[in-house]
Protein backbone atom coordinates (compact mmCIF):
# COMPACT_ATOMS: atom_id res chain seq x y z
CA UNK A 1 0.00 0.00 0.00
CA UNK A 2 3.03 2.26 -0.10
CA UNK A 3 3.01 4.90 -2.84
CA UNK A 4 6.51 6.19 -3.50
CA UNK A 5 6.87 9.78 -4.64
CA UNK A 6 9.60 12.42 -4.94
CA UNK A 7 12.61 10.18 -4.47
CA UNK A 8 15.63 12.00 -3.16
CA UNK A 9 19.13 10.71 -2.43
CA UNK A 10 20.13 10.36 1.20
CA UNK A 11 23.66 11.58 1.82
CA UNK A 12 25.87 10.44 4.66
CA UNK A 13 26.33 13.48 6.82
CA UNK A 14 23.17 14.98 5.37
CA UNK A 15 20.43 13.28 7.36
CA UNK A 16 17.79 15.89 6.78
CA UNK A 17 20.24 18.69 6.10
CA UNK A 18 23.16 18.33 8.50
CA UNK A 19 26.57 19.40 7.26
CA UNK A 20 29.59 17.16 6.78
CA UNK A 21 33.02 17.76 5.30
CA UNK A 22 33.09 17.49 1.47
CA UNK A 23 35.25 14.36 1.59
CA UNK A 24 32.43 12.55 3.40
CA UNK A 25 29.67 13.05 0.85
CA UNK A 26 28.74 9.46 -0.06
CA UNK A 27 25.44 8.72 -1.77
CA UNK A 28 23.35 5.82 -0.51
CA UNK A 29 20.02 4.47 -1.69
CA UNK A 30 17.31 7.10 -2.37
CA UNK A 31 15.01 7.72 0.54
CA UNK A 32 11.39 7.09 -0.43
CA UNK A 33 8.79 9.70 0.42
CA UNK A 34 5.40 8.10 0.93
CA UNK A 35 1.98 9.23 2.03
CA UNK A 36 1.51 6.85 4.95
CA UNK A 37 3.77 6.33 7.96
CA UNK A 38 4.15 2.56 7.67
CA UNK A 39 6.52 0.55 9.85
CA UNK A 40 8.09 -2.85 10.24
CA UNK A 41 6.30 -4.82 12.96
CA UNK A 42 8.23 -5.39 16.15
CA UNK A 43 8.09 -8.92 17.52
CA UNK A 44 7.96 -9.56 21.24
CA UNK A 45 7.32 -5.95 22.27
CA UNK A 46 4.92 -5.27 25.09
CA UNK A 47 3.79 -2.00 23.53
CA UNK A 48 4.10 -0.36 26.94
CA UNK A 49 7.70 0.79 27.12
CA UNK A 50 8.75 4.24 25.87
CA UNK A 51 9.82 4.58 22.27
CA UNK A 52 13.33 5.62 21.27
CA UNK A 53 13.51 7.22 17.83
CA UNK A 54 17.06 6.72 16.57
CA UNK A 55 18.83 8.71 13.89
CA UNK A 56 21.83 7.17 12.08
CA UNK A 57 24.05 9.90 10.62
CA UNK A 58 25.57 11.58 13.65
CA UNK A 59 24.50 9.26 16.50
CA UNK A 60 25.86 6.03 14.98
CA UNK A 61 27.99 7.32 12.09
CA UNK A 62 30.01 10.25 13.44
CA UNK A 63 31.15 12.96 11.04
CA UNK A 64 32.61 16.43 11.04
CA UNK A 65 36.21 15.74 12.05
CA UNK A 66 39.07 14.77 9.76
CA UNK A 67 38.41 11.22 8.47
CA UNK A 68 41.68 9.94 9.96
CA UNK A 69 40.42 10.85 13.44
CA UNK A 70 37.72 8.17 13.31
CA UNK A 71 38.48 4.54 14.16
CA UNK A 72 37.08 1.89 11.85
CA UNK A 73 35.55 -1.43 12.85
CA UNK A 74 35.54 -4.71 10.98
CA UNK A 75 32.30 -6.58 11.49
CA UNK A 76 30.19 -9.24 9.83
CA UNK A 77 28.67 -8.64 7.35
CA UNK A 78 31.42 -6.66 5.69
CA UNK A 79 30.41 -3.13 4.58
CA UNK A 80 31.45 -3.98 1.04
CA UNK A 81 28.50 -6.37 0.97
CA UNK A 82 26.08 -3.62 2.00
CA UNK A 83 26.15 -0.97 -0.67
CA UNK A 84 29.92 -0.46 -0.53
CA UNK A 85 29.49 2.49 1.81
CA UNK A 86 32.84 3.07 3.52
CA UNK A 87 31.35 5.15 6.33
CA UNK A 88 29.59 2.07 7.70
CA UNK A 89 32.95 1.03 9.11
CA UNK A 90 32.74 3.95 11.56
CA UNK A 91 29.84 2.33 13.41
CA UNK A 92 31.09 0.95 16.70
CA UNK A 93 29.50 -2.52 17.17
CA UNK A 94 29.27 -1.82 20.91
CA UNK A 95 26.31 0.44 20.15
CA UNK A 96 24.13 -2.62 19.53
CA UNK A 97 24.30 -4.14 23.04
CA UNK A 98 24.06 -0.72 24.67
CA UNK A 99 20.97 0.20 22.68
CA UNK A 100 19.38 -3.21 23.23
CA UNK A 101 19.88 -2.85 26.99
CA UNK A 102 17.88 0.37 27.19
CA UNK A 103 14.34 -0.08 28.60
CA UNK A 104 12.55 1.08 25.46
CA UNK A 105 11.31 0.07 22.03
CA UNK A 106 13.86 1.12 19.40
CA UNK A 107 12.59 2.68 16.18
CA UNK A 108 14.69 3.84 13.23
CA UNK A 109 14.01 7.54 12.56
CA UNK A 110 16.42 8.26 9.72
CA UNK A 111 16.57 8.83 5.98
CA UNK A 112 18.16 5.37 5.80
CA UNK A 113 14.65 4.03 6.52
CA UNK A 114 14.48 0.27 5.75
CA UNK A 115 18.14 0.26 4.70
CA UNK A 116 18.95 0.67 8.40
CA UNK A 117 17.63 -2.84 8.97
CA UNK A 118 19.58 -4.21 6.01
CA UNK A 119 22.91 -2.43 6.47
CA UNK A 120 23.21 -1.32 10.09
CA UNK A 121 21.24 -3.62 12.39
CA UNK A 122 23.24 -6.74 11.43
CA UNK A 123 26.54 -4.92 11.99
CA UNK A 124 25.71 -4.14 15.62
CA UNK A 125 23.64 -7.19 16.53
CA UNK A 126 20.19 -5.62 16.57
CA UNK A 127 17.05 -7.35 15.27
CA UNK A 128 14.92 -5.76 12.57
CA UNK A 129 13.34 -2.68 14.10
CA UNK A 130 10.27 -0.62 13.37
CA UNK A 131 10.96 2.10 10.79
CA UNK A 132 9.42 5.55 10.49
CA UNK A 133 8.57 6.28 6.84
CA UNK A 134 8.50 10.01 6.28
CA UNK A 135 5.35 11.52 4.81
CA UNK A 136 5.17 13.33 1.51
CA UNK A 137 6.51 16.91 1.68
CA UNK A 138 3.82 19.57 1.83
CA UNK A 139 3.31 23.27 2.28
CA UNK A 140 3.25 22.70 6.03
CA UNK A 141 6.85 21.45 5.83
CA UNK A 142 7.89 24.62 4.04
CA UNK A 143 6.30 26.74 6.76
CA UNK A 144 7.92 24.59 9.46
CA UNK A 145 11.31 25.12 7.83
CA UNK A 146 10.80 28.87 7.86
CA UNK A 147 9.87 28.63 11.55
CA UNK A 148 12.95 26.56 12.36
CA UNK A 149 11.06 23.34 13.09
CA UNK A 150 12.88 20.15 12.07
CA UNK A 151 11.21 18.27 9.22
CA UNK A 152 11.04 15.08 11.35
CA UNK A 153 9.32 16.57 14.37
CA UNK A 154 5.66 16.45 13.31
CA UNK A 155 6.02 12.92 11.96
CA UNK A 156 7.55 11.58 15.15
CA UNK A 157 4.85 13.12 17.34
CA UNK A 158 2.20 11.62 15.07
CA UNK A 159 3.95 8.23 15.15
CA UNK A 160 4.18 8.24 18.96
CA UNK A 161 0.46 9.07 19.27
CA UNK A 162 0.80 10.12 22.91
CA UNK A 163 3.21 7.37 23.91
CA UNK A 164 6.33 8.50 25.82
CA UNK A 165 9.35 8.80 23.54
CA UNK A 166 12.97 9.81 23.38
CA UNK A 167 14.41 11.14 20.13
CA UNK A 168 18.16 10.91 19.50
CA UNK A 169 19.40 13.17 16.70
CA UNK A 170 22.15 15.66 15.94
CA UNK A 171 19.84 18.40 14.62
CA UNK A 172 17.34 18.91 17.45
CA UNK A 173 16.80 22.50 18.57
CA UNK A 174 14.81 24.31 21.23
CA UNK A 175 12.17 25.02 18.57
CA UNK A 176 11.55 21.28 18.29
CA UNK A 177 11.40 20.89 22.08
CA UNK A 178 8.86 23.69 22.40
CA UNK A 179 6.69 22.27 19.60
CA UNK A 180 6.71 18.78 21.08
CA UNK A 181 5.87 20.17 24.52
CA UNK A 182 2.84 21.93 23.05
CA UNK A 183 1.59 19.11 20.81
CA UNK A 184 2.57 15.81 22.43
CA UNK A 185 0.42 14.55 25.30
CA UNK A 186 3.01 12.17 26.77
CA UNK A 187 6.51 12.53 28.16
CA UNK A 188 9.28 13.25 25.68
CA UNK A 189 13.04 13.64 25.71
CA UNK A 190 14.62 15.31 22.69
CA UNK A 191 18.28 14.44 23.12
CA UNK A 192 20.72 16.16 20.78
CA UNK A 193 24.11 14.52 20.32
CA UNK A 194 27.35 15.92 18.95
CA UNK A 195 27.76 14.44 15.44
CA UNK A 196 31.54 14.73 15.68
CA UNK A 197 31.58 12.05 18.38
CA UNK A 198 28.29 10.17 18.04
CA UNK A 199 26.59 8.52 20.98
CA UNK A 200 28.86 8.58 24.04
CA UNK A 201 28.74 7.00 27.48
CA UNK A 202 27.28 10.25 28.84
CA UNK A 203 24.49 10.14 26.24
CA UNK A 204 23.62 6.56 27.15
CA UNK A 205 23.56 7.48 30.84
CA UNK A 206 21.15 10.36 30.18
CA UNK A 207 18.90 8.19 28.05
CA UNK A 208 18.82 5.34 30.55
CA UNK A 209 18.04 7.66 33.45
CA UNK A 210 15.12 9.25 31.60
CA UNK A 211 13.80 5.93 30.29
CA UNK A 212 13.93 4.31 33.71
CA UNK A 213 11.98 7.21 35.21
CA UNK A 214 9.46 7.29 32.39
CA UNK A 215 8.93 3.63 31.55
CA UNK A 216 6.37 1.40 33.20
CA UNK A 217 8.78 -1.50 33.51
CA UNK A 218 12.42 -2.46 33.21
CA UNK A 219 11.83 -4.50 30.04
Amino acid sequence: MQEAVNQRPAIIGFDGGSVATPAEFVLIEPARRVKAATVWPVTGGSGQRPLLFLDVDGPLIPFGLAPRQYPTYRTTPDPQQNGSNPLLSRINPEHGPRLAALPCELVWATTWMHDANECIAPRIGLPRLAVVIWPEPSGVDEQDERNGLHWKTRGLVDWAAGRPFAWVDDEITDTDRAWVSAHHHGSALLHRIDPRHGLTAADYASLEEWLQKTGTGSG
